[in-house]
């Protein structure tokens, strides 16, 4: 119950906070990017947002819950299993956002403004990871503590989200490996019994809300290039 007020309050806040600003964000950008796409939109929510609220729904403590089936079927099927994959992993979505553009494929957004969104995208989700994490102080499955949310898989669909975003309209495969490859992460940090599968889950979907509301609120005046004249010498010549 905890768990879903404070996520119950995160939403009137965004909601009031998008409202009053929705009207006034104008993208900026070469030839505008196609940005309209890249603008608050309700439908938007659905995805993170259901994902949100099943790792909140699943997250029992008692023994027939499903987190904790989840957790006794992986005991029981693969209990010495043991990777790092996933601690790498995490971060190859975002790495694709640049390195794709260096492999000659298009991104919808330019450099500059794309760097900026995703250390806007970054800075969220860790932070919310971290406040959470110190809110909530659960048990991992292996006893440790911090467990809910999973940070490496917020990290990796918030890169997801990004590379999903930046190539998806002219590569339809890229949100197929982006979003797999994100999945894989989470199936990963529940076979190292690192996370029950609510803390995947609830992760999923902050890193993609992170990564979405950072393109939401991003109004692209990084990319804007100086003017080539000298002010100061146009002052100088209508005196004279």
């Amino acid at each position: 119950m905890q768990k879903l007020v404070l996520l119950f309050s995160f939403f009137i806040v965004f909601f009031n906070g998008n409202a009053q600003q929705k009207d006034s964000l104008k993208i900026q950008n070469t030839s505008e990017v196609q940005n309209n796409n890249l603008q608050f939109k309700t439908k938007q929510l659905y995805v993170p947002l259901s994902l949100m609220v099943a790792g909140i729904a699943i997250d029992g403590n008692g023994q027939n819950s499903i987190k904790n089936q989840v957790k006794d079927w992986r005991n029981e099927k693969m209990p010495n299993f043991r990777t790092h994959v996933d601690d790498v992993l995490q971060f190859a979505p975002l790495a694709a956002t640049f390195g794709f553009e260096i492999a000659g494929m298009k991104p919808k957004t330019d450099f500059n403004n794309r760097a900026v969104i995703a250390i806007k995208s970054q800075v969220l989700t860790l932070g919310s990871v971290y406040v959470l994490k110190k809110a909530f102080n659960e048990t991992r499955p292996d006893g440790t503590p911090l467990a809910f949310p999973s940070g490496h898989t917020a990290i990796a669909f918030s890169g997801a989200a990004l590379l999903a975003t930046e190539y998806g309209e002219n590569y339809k495969w890229v949100p197929y490996v982006a979003y797999g490859t994100a999945t894989t992460v989470g199936a990963l940090r529940v076979a190292n019994n690192r996370h029950y599968l609510s803390d995947v889950l609830f992760g999923a979907g902050l890193g993609i809300l992170s990564t979405k509301l950072a393109y939401w609120t991003h109004q692209y005046k990084w990319n804007q290039k100086k003017s080539e004249k000298d002010p100061l010498a146009a002052i100088y010549q209508s005196q004279y």
